[in-house]
């Protein structure tokens, strides 16, 4: 399995279990042992604490993918552009010797 469906797993199994807090909450405001101001203000808490670990996992992720690219050592857009340049430049090059060496013959 790829790293990226573990995680788009793991972040789908967080939504469900927000689903089930809400639910949860819900269920203990409706039995009278929350009342909603209570409810509500643990729900909030808790999206808030589910919304920065996903942030968190982001930010860590993107950080795990930047330096296994670095570890790669792959070419950048720009390096890559400058290549096709330099190609270009000699490939016209190479063709204006060809042209002058058989007008030579």
């Amino acid at each position: 399995m790829a790293i990226f469906d573990i995680i788009r797993n793991a972040m789908l199994a967080g939504f469900g279990v927000q689903e089930k807090v809400r639910e949860f909450i819900d269920d203990l405001v409706k039995k009278g042992e929350l009342s909603e101001s209570q409810g509500a203000k643990l729900v909030k808490e808790w999206s808030e604490k589910a919304d920065k670990n996903v942030e968190d996992i982001s930010k860590s992720m993107n950080d795990l993918v930047q330096k296994t690219l670095e570890k790669m050592s792959l070419p950048s857009k720009d390096e890559i552009s400058k290549l096709r340049e330099q190609i270009d430049m000699l490939s016209a090059r190479l063709k204006k010797m060809e042209e002058t060496k058989g007008e030579g013959q």
